[in-house]
């Protein structure tokens, strides 16, 4: 991740866009009633999504036709919902494609269901189980970020895997050497941007802590004040 412009076959390009386009809609949908009926959360949509556009942006060889890097969506998947993180992560890659010639516009399918949709739900669905067990949230921002990142690189895995499989082993075999060879460079990103995360989730409950309530992140009235103290610890 990000696949490099023309490095897929067609077809799987294609299937990808196709995949990708119900979960990007659905967000537009998502992001335009946020916009209209909390105009407030403009400022706190636009970091998010810088967030994972600086982040996503730092880039370091791996596979051939790939690369490793930071993704950045979990930070925008824990705070405005995955749907929300769909388009953020989609108009972050067509800018990168477009402006940095990272990753491409026939990959950009692909791109998006790795990084924008499956990376952010993943995330999300690890932070909020968390978050009803009770474990702190700084706990759960950690994960969540982590999950979001290290999964966003399985599926890249898999994406590989299916369109190069290994001429004796199949897709099994790409799909190990693929994802083993991710792994060196992945795992240490995933702890940063775990770390990283957390920090600038802190720096958030300290500057917005009313907006960071509205959208249930911090829990309300004495509950919230509690969890407050317990972050500044």
């Amino acid at each position: 991740m990000h696949i490099a412009e023309g490095f897929l076959p067609p077809a799987h390009a294609v299937a990808w866009g196709v995949a990708s386009a119900p979960f990007v809609v659905h967000g537009v949908r998502s992001l335009t009633r946020e916009v209209r009926e909390h105009p407030e959360s403009t400022l706190l949509l636009g970091a998010s999504g810088a967030f994972t556009f600086v982040l996503s942006a730092l880039k370091l060889p791996s596979v051939t036709g790939s690369c490793s890097h930071p993704t950045g969506t979990g930070l925008g998947a824990i705070l405005f919902r995955p749907p929300i993180m769909a388009v953020l992560g989609t108009i972050t890659l067509l800018f990168q494609a477009l402006l940095l010639a990272h990753g491409g516009l026939t990959t950009l399918g692909a791109n998006v269901f790795s990084m924008a949709i499956v990376g952010p739900w993943a995330g999300y669905a690890v932070y909020a189980l968390l978050r009803r067990s009770g474990a702190p949230l700084m706990v759960a921002v950690f994960c969540g970020a982590f999950v979001a990142d290290l999964s966003t690189y399985c599926v890249t895995s898999v994406q590989l895997a299916l369109a190069f499989p290994d001429p004796g082993s199949g897709f099994l075999g790409a799909l190990g050497k693929f994802g083993s060879i991710f792994a060196v460079t992945q795992i240490p990103l995933a702890v940063s941007e775990g770390l990283l995360t957390v920090l600038v989730m802190r720096l958030l409950v300290q500057s917005s802590k009313g907006e960071l309530t509205r959208l249930g992140v911090l829990l309300a009235r004495k509950r919230a004040r509690t969890e407050t103290e317990t972050v500044a610890r």
